[in-house]
């Protein structure tokens, strides 16, 4: 079941309210350490992130926090210090009424728990570092480390002056930079995290992490988790950490997002749980009968780079705004949006077909060419994803239609006989990663 909202709470620290959720009924009890973009509320309005926190409090008892100066909590003048942060995490921990917690640190919320497990193991009965690091800039024995006046010049030319319009979904989640529900989620993010005056003074302080002299004092057993290509923090941060932490293990995830709401969200909670309980949930997946549709806009970086960000972000816009209206006027669900294209299923092939005809036929319209694909056969339902070899094939369909075509399996046309829908015959093709040779047919405008 869904988790439902939970009420915000405030803990005082040093005079300062810091505020706080508790969500979750496990016997584990599990705080989340802040980095700079985190919010109590807003996740719980956005699918991939209220997934994320439903998963995690499936077995734990979560503790989740807005750092002070930022979102919920008090503002400050100043930054706050490792040391007040640590006391702060102390001070949610009582209002919470845990002893002893499980630390899962978030990006630049990785120092500050590697600290606090350290000075404090008593309450740190493990750790999680998830895309973070033990010195944020380069030093002569630190070389994949960022050199400071670069990290202040980008900040100055790229981050401040867009700070609020989502752009920092481009390095955080580069997956999901062409969607623009994500890109408007992450600056609803940025605009309730920090203004540019305490986003400054967080960035400054950042510029001055250095905890690698207390790595080898953590002995709390520890989870290293970072993604190969992290656009944001690169991966060496997390291998070091790993090499010189001395009860600790690391897990590599394929992608280039820092983020973890997205790629691999499942696999990042299956490797959090079974550290942190010793086994990991298998999956309730129920098993029905669907067609999948597969879209995507043919040429679409291409398209981008003659339009120009602004205009492709609209054109876009328009886009998605008339294919979720078609998937609303024929019934289909939507599953996900893949930046330019969706991933969606339906109870009836015929309906699916004409939905997908009307993405196309709207799409030319607009001037963007969209090619798609169906099929229809057995899916796994997980939540609100679906798996299965269905989906597979729908995909390689989808791959083999050519601008502004819908193609379809043999299976679809079959099921649709009678439905006065005409197809033409494509032939036969194989498609990759699946046994046999696939007939193909398009359906006729």
């Amino acid at each position: 079941m869904p988790t439902a909202r939970p009420e915000t709470r405030y803990a005082k620290s040093e005079g300062v309210n810091i505020a706080y959720q508790v969500f979750g009924s496990g016997e584990l009890d599990v705080v989340l350490v802040p980095g700079f973009a985190t919010h109590l509320e807003l996740p719980w309005e956005y699918g991939p992130s209220t997934r994320l926190l439903e998963g995690l409090a499936s077995f734990a008892r979560v503790i989740n926090f807005d750092r002070r100066g930022s979102e919920l909590s008090d503002p400050v003048a100043d930054a706050p210090t490792l040391e007040q942060r640590m006391d702060d995490v102390r001070c949610v921990l009582d209002a919470a009424g845990s002893e002893r917690a499980a630390l899962v640190g978030l990006s630049e919320g990785v120092p500050m728990s590697i600290l606090f497990a350290a000075t404090y193991p008593q309450r740190a009965r493990a750790l999680v570092c998830s895309g973070g690091m033990a010195r944020s800039t380069y030093a002569k024995d630190y070389p994949w480390g960022t050199d400071a006046q670069a990290l202040v010049e980008s900040g100055q030319e790229l981050i401040l002056p867009h700070w609020g319009d989502g752009s920092l979904v481009e390095v955080s989640a580069p997956s999901q930079a062409s969607n623009p529900e994500a890109r408007a989620f992450y600056g609803r993010l940025e605009r309730s995290t920090a203004s540019p005056g305490m986003l400054s003074a967080l960035s400054q302080m950042f510029l001055d992490l250095d905890v690698r002299e207390v790595v080898p004092s953590v002995h709390t057993p520890t989870l290293i988790l970072h993604r190969t290509r992290d656009r944001l923090v690169n991966v060496r941060h997390g291998r070091w950490l790993a090499e010189h932490m001395p009860n600790a293990r690391m897990v590599e995830f394929e992608g280039d997002d820092h983020t973890f709401w997205y790629q691999g969200a499942e696999a990042w909670l299956g490797e959090v749980q079974e550290f942190l309980t010793g086994a990991r949930a298998v999956s309730d997946a129920d098993r029905v009968l669907a067609t999948v549709l597969f879209t995507d806009i043919v040429g679409s970086t291409r398209r981008a780079a003659e339009l120009g960000d602004q205009k492709w972000r609209e054109l876009l816009e328009r886009h998605q705004r008339t294919a979720r209206e078609a998937l609303e006027r024929f019934n289909g669900r939507e599953v996900k949006s893949t930046g330019d294209g969706f991933l969606a299923t339906f109870d009836g092939p015929a309906r699916a077909i004409r939905c997908a005809s009307a993405i196309l036929q709207s799409s030319d319209a607009s001037g963007i060419a969209v090619r798609a694909g169906l099929h229809t056969g057995e899916c796994e339902v997980m939540g609100e994803d679906i798996g299965g070899i269905a989906v597979h094939i729908a995909a390689r369909v989808s791959a083999h239609a050519e601008p502004r075509e819908l193609l379809v399996s043999r299976t679809v046309k079959d099921l649709v006989a009678g439905s006065g829908i005409q197809f033409t015959d494509r032939g036969t093709h194989a498609l990759k990663g699946l046994p046999d040779s696939w007939q193909l047919y398009a359906v006729d405008a």
